[in-house]
């Protein structure tokens, strides 16, 4: 007996020694890798392990470490539509099929970035068409929180196609869409997206914690976990009422249909929580090899948007560290029209979350699609995403890879007192100004010392808005497009908005 007990331990003894060598979440069959860069590829074995990594007839090693981590770094490769496979030997031997070599853009952000194909309009049409895309493919990580940063994440590569696009991130497979039919090469979207979230869960405790001015997060989240327990016994009693009240019903065959209250959510698995999907679902994805990112997030920041400029300046800055890739490309998408009726928001907040996101455009290698022409003023989820991701494209195809085409609309200049009005100049006014449909300029506004705002007149002239009102005399400022869900009445020749502007700091 003794004998068999020590066999069955130094089997199980054995088997723990020979840990199984697992890549990292990205590496799966129909995986784009990035062309034209090193290509980490990392992932766990057991302590000491010797690893090779096969791939385009070459093979490169690595040692896993004390911790069982280990990498390799890949030379680049160009562009290969051709499926290869690429092979991790340890212990064990894994095949990752049809590994292809592209474009890959990393797309995050709130429920616009996450809204699939299959809600968006034209969708009848494009979900068969993408058959046309094999060389299109997405990646969904799983939607996860955590305290402390991790270093797995689920998901799987997938293959546009009938059967699987319609579950891709629209935006971003439209934007894939106009990349792959221009550059003829891959394109892979890595969707790290969750509907409803602010931006403090996306930037890493470190950028947080660095920066005094990001206290009030700190003290916000405090204030939420505090407030729990009462928020807990609210909803106890609350629920007990609506019990009552339902039997009651019941008793007398009455018809009932009011909805039970929800249940508060712990704090400790909110995906609110500071830093908590940086940690879960951006870096196990680190340092995956990419040519830039993309974001759709705002809405849920709108009633803070003094704030706003500084943290997704953070966020940008702090992901293009924790990648190491330098400052690659980060584009997102400026907040669309919509009227809230969220009594966190006044008519304008939104008009304020748009400043602090073009304000942003500071940085370096970045760039916004405006898109407060093409929302839906009553639907906080749009359904044309293929025009924004369109737009997406255009920055990326004029600024990455060579195009010679417009990517902004008409951008604000100078505004310059003329007589009773204002001379409004732009930059970006490829194919000189226009209002769309030739409709008369509207939600241009001229306030004067009292600060009041007034609905003005605005006239193209050249490549120039003369703006006046006979309610304000003596104008000091001039807005356009400030309020929540403007009517946007100014492009340029390629059909591209004005970007909301004024000329105050009121």
């Amino acid at each position: 007996m003794r004998n068999i007990l020590f066999c069955l331990a130094f089997l199980c003894l054995g088997a723990s020694a020979r840990a199984d060598v697992i890549p990292a979440p990205l590496f799966t069959d129909h995986a784009v890798l990035q062309r034209d860069k090193p290509i980490p590829v990392w992932g766990t074995a057991a302590a000491g392990e010797k690893i090779a990594v096969i791939f385009a007839g070459q093979t490169f090693e690595a040692t896993a470490d004390a911790g069982g981590k280990w990498r390799v770094d890949l030379p680049s490769q160009p562009a290969n539509a051709k499926p290869s496979d690429l092979v991790i030997k340890g212990n064990n031997t894994i095949t990752l099929s049809d590994i292809v070599v592209g474009e890959v853009w990393l797309a995050s952000g709130q429920s616009n970035m996450e809204l699939s194909v299959k809600n968006t309009y034209d969708s009848a049409i494009d979900i068969p068409a993408s058959a046309n895309f094999p060389l299109i493919r997405h990646i969904k990580i799983q939607q996860k929180v955590s305290d402390t940063p991790l270093a797995t994440a689920k998901g799987s590569w997938q293959v546009a196609g009938p059967a699987t696009t319609g579950a891709f991130t629209a935006v971003g497979y439209y934007f894939a869409r106009d990349l792959y039919e221009l550059l003829n090469v891959p394109v892979g979207i890595i969707n790290s997206s969750w509907g409803g979230t602010q931006i403090e869960p996306w930037i890493n405790a470190e950028t947080l914690a660095g920066n005094p001015a990001f206290a009030p997060v700190g003290e916000r989240w405090a204030q939420n976990v505090a407030a729990y327990p009462e928020r807990k016994a609210k909803f106890t009693a609350d629920f007990a009422a609506w019990e009552a009240e339902r039997d009651a019903a019941k008793a007398a065959s009455a018809p009932f249909t009011k909805r039970a209250p929800g249940q508060p959510g712990l704090p400790s698995e909110s995906a609110q929580k500071p830093s908590t999907l940086n940690n879960a679902m951006i870096n196990p994805l680190v340092p995956y090899a990419l040519r830039g990112a993309l974001w759709y997030q705002g809405e849920s920041n709108a009633g803070r948007a003094n704030e706003y400029h500084a943290l997704l300046s953070a966020m940008i800055t702090s992901w293009r560290a924790q990648f190491g890739q330098g400052d690659f490309p980060f584009y997102w998408v400026q907040l669309a029209n919509f009227t809230s009726k969220s009594p966190y928001d006044t008519e304008t907040s939104w008009a304020f979350l748009r400043e602090a996101q073009t304000q942003t455009l500071s940085l370096a290698h970045t760039g916004q699609a405006v898109t407060v022409d093409i929302g839906d003023s009553k639907d906080i989820h749009p359904r044309n995403k293929k025009d924004v991701g369109r737009r997406l494209a255009r920055l990326a195809l004029a600024r990455d890879y060579g195009f010679k085409i417009a990517d902004s609309g008409p951008v604000f200049a100078k505004a310059e007192r003329e007589g009773a009005g204002f001379r409004v100049s732009f930059t970006a006014t490829t194919g000189g100004l226009r209002s769309p449909l030739n409709t008369p300029l509207a939600s241009f506004e001229l306030a004067g010392e009292d600060k009041v705002f007034h609905p003005a007149d605005a006239v193209l002239e050249k490549d120039t808005v003369l703006v006046t009102s006979a309610a304000v005399p003596a104008p000091v400022a001039v807005r356009y497009a400030w309020c929540n869900a403007p009517v946007a009445s100014l492009c340029n020749g390629e059909g591209l908005p004005a970007v909301p502007f004024r000329s105050d700091t009121w």
